[in-house]
């Protein structure tokens, strides 16, 4: 399956956006700080830090996937395009479709890719730095057994 440029540059942009700004929430909204920003608000607003937020965007082909991986502080993953498969260790192999999401708590050990036929375009937004690699995934796992 081919995606066009144009249509993907446009999705990237929409998904980025969407995904950064959702992340950012979902991440700080618990611990961020109320108070008065002076004369630019009326009443109490609430600041979100983005210290430590990384957002990526990486294309795997069809049937390409990581090694299985663990983060030391979280991943939420959007399928932007394609079909993807994930699964997180001792648990069932997932797949995703366009505008799906997955998240991983910290330190759960996981791998993605995309699906066997189809190519899969990924973004993924990670809170904090840390990642340690571990084995590649087989066959098996990729399909499911």
């Amino acid at each position: 399956m081919k995606i066009s440029t144009t249509r993907l540059r446009t999705a990237c942009g929409i998904v980025a956006w969407s995904v950064l700004a959702f992340g950012v929430a979902a991440h700080w909204m618990a611990g961020a700080q109320q108070g008065n920003d002076g004369p630019r608000f009326t009443g109490t607003s609430t600041s979100l830090d983005t210290e430590g937020l990384s957002v990526s965007h990486r294309h795997f082909e069809a049937g390409a996937r990581s090694a299985w991986h663990r983060h030391t502080h979280g991943q939420l993953l959007f399928v932007e395009a394609g079909r993807a498969r994930t699964q997180k260790r001792g648990g069932a192999m997932r797949e995703m479709n366009v505008g799906e999401s997955d998240y991983t708590a910290p330190n759960v050990d996981h791998w993605h890719g995309a699906a066997p036929d189809v190519e899969f375009v990924q973004v993924a937004v990670r809170f904090g730095e840390g990642i340690e690699w571990f084995d590649f995934v087989t066959d098996a796992e990729y399909n499911g057994r």
